[in-house]
């Protein structure tokens, strides 16, 4: 587990939400063109060296040049096509050898939305017109599944709540209180009705895994804290924190005006699954590292207790500095 921790400390992702998805966006107008926006992560100072490509009966015009803005650059125009968009190949261009998706989204004037993933596999992707339900509930689902198993912040308190607690029921009940607390921060924000500042968003959360590592070690020193009697509670506080993050990654990735509901609640249950199969891999991790070696127990926990907090204190400081540079960097 030391091992684990410190290539992730080592490895250049420390910014949980590196992989960050590209947006390509078209909303049809009366005439039948459409309006164009071109949304691609920056990485070290640079966009990513990706642009849509469209068949050759499609002309884009009015572009706008490709503007730099904290993690994103963005790029509108308008898009017309002799034919309009259906049977259309858009190919990503680049996008094949890096390790993002990209998000294309088409919004039809008069008959609903469209939403498809172009993949470093399938760059490719063909327009078929309006989606229904299965279609959107699918689509949204892989992203949360997705969004939770890259992000490492929070995998790594769901980790450091897993060494908090003993047995079945407080796990369950754990666990259960984190989930109702980020989809009632998630659903909120996501529809408007409580807003946080991202950045500062950023910064608990990395501060909420530096707290629960060191209530594990105060725990394994045979501290009766209220983390350790009550660790559904704080499950509970810092699971509202975690939702303002989720909520962050869906409104980068957008949802089609007529099918909120179904994505929302979709791309909530992939994070609650995603969230689900990790826990499942450790529990069947250790109980196969078990069979083969038997460390002290406690040992293991302060190990790795120690190596949460480390990282996540690094993300801390590293987040603080984003948001309040100091004169000397």
């Amino acid at each position: 587990m030391a091992a684990l921790f410190l290539s992730l400390f080592f490895v250049r992702p420390l910014d949980a939400h590196e992989i960050r998805p590209g947006l390509l966006t078209l909303a049809e107008r009366a005439d039948g063109s459409f309006e164009y926006l071109w949304r691609v992560p920056v990485r070290s100072g640079a966009p990513l060296a990706i642009e849509p490509g469209f068949p050759s009966r499609c002309i884009v015009s009015h572009l706008m040049p490709l503007s730099v803005s904290g993690l994103y650059a963005e790029q509108s125009g308008r898009l017309r096509c002799s034919d309009g968009l259906k049977n259309a190949l858009v190919r990503i261009i680049g996008l094949e050898t890096l390790r993002t998706d990209v998000l294309l989204r088409v919004d039809y004037r008069d008959a609903g939305s469209e939403t498809l993933r172009a993949t470093p596999d399938n760059p490719a992707v063909t327009l078929r017109g309006p989606q229904g339900f299965l279609d959107v509930a699918g689509t949204y689902l892989v992203l949360g599944v997705e969004h939770i198993l890259l992000g490492i912040d929070h995998l790594l308190f769901v980790l450091a709540l897993l060494l908090l607690v003993d047995g079945r029921r407080r796990l369950v009940e754990t666990v259960t209180a984190f989930t109702l607390a980020h989809s009632i921060t998630l659903t909120g924000a996501t529809l408007g009705l409580i807003s946080a500042p991202p950045r500062l968003v950023e910064v608990l959360i990395a501060l909420s895994i530096v707290f629960v590592a060191g209530e594990v070690i105060h725990r394994l020193r045979g501290q009766n804290t209220l983390t350790v009697r009550k660790p559904w509670l704080i499950a509970f506080l810092f699971g509202l924190l975690h939702g303002f993050g989720f909520a962050g990654a869906l409104r980068e990735i957008g949802i089609p005006e007529n099918a909120v509901p179904s994505a929302l609640l979709f791309f909530n249950i992939g994070v609650e699954l995603g969230q689900l199969l990790f826990i499942g891999f450790i529990i069947i991790a250790i109980n196969a590292i078990s069979r083969i070696y038997r460390p002290q127990t406690s040992h293991a926990r302060f190990v790795t207790a120690w190596s949460i907090g480390i990282v996540a204190a690094f993300w801390t400081l590293e987040r603080m500095v984003a948001i309040w540079p100091l004169p000397f960097v």
